[in-house]
């Protein structure tokens, strides 16, 4: 298996727990993509891809149809997305997508759980190096086309590692490459089950099990954040039992 599904597959384990936080999340991105393109899904493909990945959250339909009647009320508030990058102890790196509409307490909170907890907000950029950004689409197998054959046509849509996962085929291709590869994938028949961006570290840092309830600590406070959409890092997950 590669190192992206892996890493993708410990974190998914970590945060199935918590489907609230998971319908606030795809809510608050397909209001985004609303007030940016519009809310027909038909002729706006970020918003009909993340329609996709309210339903394979089991997101109610009613839920979903607030999220985009929300892109039109004069009253909501005007999200901006934003990264924070920083080191919690022990040397972890963390970087934190926020989607806000009040950078000013956002970026205060979470400073001060950084701070609280052993860690440093550090700027802008500092992390680039040691994480790859990764457009990440789930797909239906389809009929008489094998992962070989799907690999090499889309290597020149940028995508580099295909695995299989269950009855579903999981992609991973360059985050710029994202509109392109939803747009093969549509053209041809295939059907998106889900798609999203995620950020893979290159290495990932063994933690004793003392260290790793500091570092939880951490993470939880950062991600019950309600301006927090993500939190990627580069902790070697637990390893799950058999």
């Amino acid at each position: 298996m590669g190192r992206a599904f892996e890493y993708r597959k410990a974190r998914k384990l970590k945060r199935w727990g918590n489907m609230s936080r998971t319908f606030t999340r795809i809510g608050k991105e397909i209001t985004i993509a609303a007030k940016a393109g519009g809310p027909d899904p038909s002729t706006n493909p970020r918003l009909r891809v993340l329609m996709q990945n309210a339903k394979a959250a089991n997101m109610p339909k009613d839920t979903v149809e607030r999220a985009i009647k929300k892109a039109t009320d004069k009253d909501a508030g005007d999200y901006k997305e934003i990264t924070y990058e920083g080191y919690g102890p022990f040397g972890i790196a963390i970087f934190v997508e926020a989607a806000t509409d009040n950078n000013t307490r956002t970026v205060a909170n979470v400073r001060s759980y950084f701070t609280k907890h052993g860690g440093s907000l550090g700027t802008q950029g500092s992390l680039t190096f040691l994480f790859d950004h990764k457009s990440v689409f789930k797909i239906k197998p389809k009929d008489g086309v094998s992962l070989e054959d799907l690999e090499l046509e889309l290597i020149d849509y940028g995508v580099d590692e295909i695995e299989a996962d269950e009855d579903e085929i999981v992609l991973y291709g360059e985050f710029e490459e994202f509109a392109n590869i939803q747009k093969y994938l549509e053209g041809n028949g295939f059907e998106i089950v889900s798609a999203e961006f995620e950020r893979i570290p290159h290495e990932l840092k063994e933690v004793t099990a003392e260290q790793r309830a500091t570092l939880d600590k951490l993470l939880e406070k950062l991600e019950e954040d309600e301006d927090v959409q993500n939190v990627f890092h580069n902790m070697k997950e637990e390893e799950e039992e058999e």
